[in-house]
């Protein structure tokens, strides 16, 4: 057997045991056209693993690409127990522009998704209580939209999705076809760019070992 094949084994094995180990998916509800794209950003987030989450197409969703929050039947149950959906919009109009999820290339895609998670994982740290003013001050302000769409990126950026957030925000910011006044309402909302690239690093540094001057 040629080394490629045997080094592509190697990997596929090892993708394979890190997804078995990270992701429950008894407890995952994933359509088949994103299945890839789903496992793939859950594999970032093995705090989820007992967090129930169904990922469910809407033929639109205002306002938004996609729009993750608690299941209505479970709003009322012990925080850890909450169940969550992922809205996902078949139909993505932005501006003049006009997506569906298959024209929209899969590595951002899975950047979407892995934003989406870090509202999930905002959420699960609030009571239900916390849930309900988050609802309201969410409807009323736009400075809590802010709060909240940072954080989703930054939960994403910290559990090792920088290059992907990284890919969604290009895929807007660098499309020619979209408005500067809808880039900048972007940039206003979202960590930018820059700052994405500063976490990443950030994150980078904090994860190399000390290293000792030798001695002699």
């Amino acid at each position: 057997m040629p080394l490629t094949s045997v080094l592509k084994a190697i990997l596929y094995f090892a993708c394979s045991m890190v997804t078995a180990q990270n992701i429950n998916l008894d407890n995952k509800i994933i359509p088949e056209e994103i299945k890839k794209e789903a496992i793939e950003a859950l594999t970032f987030y093995p705090e989820l693993y007992d967090t129930a989450i169904e990922f469910k197409f809407k033929d639109d969703i205002k306002k938004s690409t996609m729009q993750a929050q608690p299941r209505f039947t479970s709003f009322f149950k012990a925080k850890e127990n909450r169940e969550y959906v992922i809205l996902i919009s078949r139909n993505i109009q932005i501006e003049g522009e006009h997506f569906t999820m298959k024209d929209i290339p899969s590595e951002v895609q899975i950047g979407w998704l892995g934003h989406e998670l870090g509202h999930v994982m905002d959420y699960r740290e609030r009571t239900n209580f916390g849930m309900l003013i988050f609802g309201i001050k969410y409807l009323f302000s736009a400075a809590h939209i802010k709060e909240v769409e940072r954080a989703a990126d930054t939960y994403a950026i910290a559990h090792g999705m920088g290059d992907y957030i990284l890919k969604t925000k290009n895929f807007i910011l660098d499309n020619a076809n979209l408005s500067e006044k809808y880039k900048q309402r972007i940039r206003n909302l979202y960590i930018s760019p820059e700052e994405v690239m500063e976490l990443i690093n950030k994150n980078k540094v904090e994860e190399e070992p000390e290293i000792v001057g030798e001695e002699g």
